[in-house]
């Protein structure tokens, strides 16, 4: 490249980003690292990691040669992530904070601050493939990150690199090793976004007030047990109801104006499966999926493709009609449309 292109890339002290970095360097880029400080306020019982991932990064930097700074977006992501996503809980739907954070954040906020700041483009850790403003799944099938960027657009796409799409995290760690990068053996977060190691419930309730309510048979109406607030709970879930003994029950549902949990001890229950799905807020990234042609839909990261078809009858709220019924979809979850390898784009599921 006659002028090296200028690349703003999301650095977020974990071995993804730091790689990332790396390679285009070696690509010949003129590279920036950007530490994303999103969150870092501590919880009780939980210390938020941001200042170690911060000196992580900008390790990472140094060592790289490169220029490093730090966006300050926590005002932005309370605002536009962690509400959100408190928001959904309390109306008894199960939201995804991380697919909120890119659209929001990370291909809006940042895109904009990097571009405004004298990038060309920006690249991110994220394990997906992009071309010519369209979404690609990444190579590696078990790290795959595109059902999280349904939501980012075409523009978007056009100014981002992912240069960990066509790779396999475990060459990742051994790429990193092989340069001696310092986070090479750093392990990998499993949070909320990039607020750490901290589980749904643990943060929601730091925020939320709730109230002891009834645990119920849905095929009987008797009172099983309690529960200690029905927002906690998430269609299909087993685990954590304190009603032991017997066959295992699973959430079929909840009335969060009675506040009550609904539970079954039949696996074939009709509200554990759902054949068709109504979705809200779509956003297509290129192309509107054409009626009556056959696609694939993911309704969870790393949860199996099935085979399906859009009604776009009412554009604002496609309706999506399964191969074969899906297990334990829940209100608030993103349906994301498949064509082969590409990512079309989606939306939130209304109700089944």
């Amino acid at each position: 490249m006659s002028k090296k292109q200028r690349v703003y890339v999301g650095m977020s002290g974990g071995v993804d980003s730091s790689l990332s970095a790396a390679l285009l360097v070696e690509q010949g880029y003129d590279v920036t690292g950007v530490y994303m400080k999103n969150w870092s306020e501590d919880l009780p019982g939980f210390s938020c990691p941001w200042q170690e991932d911060y000196e992580d990064a900008m390790r990472v930097a140094v060592q790289l040669g490169i220029d490093f700074k730090m966006y300050d977006f926590q005002a932005e992501y309370r605002q536009k992530v962690v509400d959100y996503m408190i928001d959904g809980y309390k109306q008894g739907v199960t939201p995804n904070p991380d697919i909120m954070c890119n659209q929001e954040i990370k291909f809006k906020l940042f895109l904009e601050s990097a571009l405004a700041d004298g990038a060309d483009i920006i690249a991110t850790g994220h394990y997906a493939r992009t071309k010519n403003g369209r979404l690609y799944a990444g190579i590696d099938t078990n790290k795959d990150q595109s059902y999280f960027l349904y939501r980012v657009s075409s523009d978007a796409l056009k100014k981002t690199i992912f240069p960990l799409g066509d790779m396999a995290k475990p060459m990742v760690r051994v790429e990193a090793k092989q340069r001696g990068l310092a986070t090479a053996g750093k392990k990998d977060s499993q949070g909320i976004c990039f607020i750490g190691d901290v589980g749904i419930e643990d943060f929601l309730r730091q925020f939320v007030q709730t109230e002891p309510g009834e645990i119920v048979d849905g095929s009987n109406n008797n009172v099983l047990g309690e529960h200690d607030g029905a927002l906690f709970y998430t269609i299909g879930q087993r685990h954590g109801l304190g009603i032991g003994g017997g066959l295992p029950y699973y959430v079929v549902g909840k009335d969060m104006q009675k506040n009550q949990v609904f539970v079954s001890s039949n696996i074939d229950d009709d509200r554990l499966w759902t054949e068709q799905m109504h979705i809200s807020a779509p956003h297509w990234i290129s192309d509107v999926p054409k009626e009556a042609t056959a696609y694939q839909v993911r309704v969870r990261h790393r949860g199996a493709l099935n085979s399906c078809t859009v009604s776009l009858q009412d554009p604002n709220q496609p309706v999506i009609d399964l191969e074969d019924p899906l297990r334990a979809v829940a209100a608030g979850q993103s349906a994301v449309l498949y064509d082969g390898e590409e990512v079309l784009g989606g939306g939130i599921i209304s109700y089944r």
